[in-house]
């Protein structure tokens, strides 16, 4: 009896949050991974350097490149079954302080993924992460489960016209090439593995702004409402897309939905509370676009595909507090030696000196 041949799965922005754990759970399953990034994102070396730590790492290639090259993407689009596409500008203030970069990230970017894909792995199955912001500031807040796929986008500031041209980009690719493409307009997503900023991951964020006793801006009154998802339930969503026919050329929105929605300030309490240390809150203005209230109404994707979010708040707040205390406790140990090894460690992308480093191809 012939033996099956792996999947074979790409992933952009594969070094990042969401790209290294669902690296992660591909390599599990028995999936050949190459990951595609440029290494840009704070915490991608040391996300690659966990990915090898991994049993199964024999399975995973990494390939250092660009978006933005064309023929880049089309080397590594060859023959490829799966692609995943996370690979992005991912901050609305980066995207008002330079906007032709995003515009190059994630729409040009987009487009040139697509093109490889249509013409390097016409069969593969394409998905491509969206965001909430596609919908605009939304004054009013969502009634009912929430915001569904029938609102009207209204794309405020250069990354949510971006993400939301991108995002039809991979739709319509599916229905006017065949492509199996889907898009996930995601909410508030979170766990381990996010190196989190003000304008990107906020929930880790707060987090690692606890354990390292620094401030945290709050923008406008704080009671801007998001329903949280926790990673692992965001790459089981995917699974069951890549599983679903019906999901050809279809966007879903993913979310916790109404059950596991939080307020800015609620959030920060649970933080508090979970850590057992106060965090310093300053005061800011609304930011351009911020919406006051957003839930996610994922009853297509349910309907479709039988996904339902199965990780409440508090567990996954806890997995993230242990993963994020581990990552301080490696970093104060790392300042306590002498600054040899921390130079070395620097040369090494922030890594524990001594470490192996992984194995790199270089893109032509």
């Amino acid at each position: 009896m012939s033996r099956s041949l792996p999947r074979r799965a790409l992933v952009t922005g594969g070094a990042g949050f969401i790209g290294s754990n669902l690296t992660a759970a591909l390599l599990r399953a028995g999936v050949e991974v190459s990951v595609f990034d440029n290494l840009s994102r704070a915490g991608s070396r040391r996300n690659l350097l966990w990915l090898h730590s991994l049993p199964e790492s024999r399975r995973l290639r990494v390939l250092i490149g660009d978006v933005r090259r064309p023929d880049m993407l089309a080397e590594a689009c060859q023959d490829q079954q799966e692609i995943y596409h996370f690979a992005a500008q991912v901050a609305v203030t980066s995207s008002l302080l330079d906007p032709r970069l995003d515009f190059e990230i994630n729409l040009a970017g987009t487009f040139n993924l697509l093109e490889a894909a249509r013409r390097q792995a016409p069969g593969a199955f394409v998905l491509f992460t969206s965001t909430n912001k596609v919908y605009g500031a939304l004054d009013e807040p969502p009634s009912g489960p929430g915001v569904d796929e029938g609102q009207p986008l209204d794309l405020h500031s250069p990354y949510g016209c971006s993400k939301g041209a991108a995002d039809q980009y991979v739709r319509d690719y599916g229905r006017v090439y065949g492509l199996r493409s889907a898009v996930l307009r995601m909410s508030c997503i979170y766990g381990p593995r996010q190196n989190g900023t003000e304008d990107q991951g906020w929930v880790a964020h707060f987090m690692f702004a606890a354990l390292r006793s620094e401030p945290v801006w709050i923008y406008g009154d704080g009671e801007q409402v998001r329903d949280l998802l926790y990673v692992d339930d965001l790459i089981a969503a995917m699974d069951a897309l890549r599983t679903c026919p019906q999901a050809a050329g279809q966007v879903f929105n993913v979310g916790g939905g109404r059950s596991q929605t939080r307020s800015v300030r609620q959030v920060l309490a649970d933080i508090e509370a979970l850590t057992g240390r106060r965090i310093e809150k300053r005061q800011g203005p609304w930011r351009v676009g911020d919406q006051r209230a957003y839930i996610s109404n994922t009853s297509k994707l349910q309907q479709m595909t039988g996904w339902k979010p199965r990780t409440g708040v508090e567990t996954g707040f806890n997995e993230l507090y242990r993963w994020a205390r581990t990552l301080c406790q490696e970093e104060q140990e790392s300042a306590r030696e002498p600054s040899p090894a921390r130079a070395q460690g620097k040369a090494n992308g922030g890594l524990a000196p001594g470490k192996p480093a992984w194995a790199e191809e270089r893109v032509a």
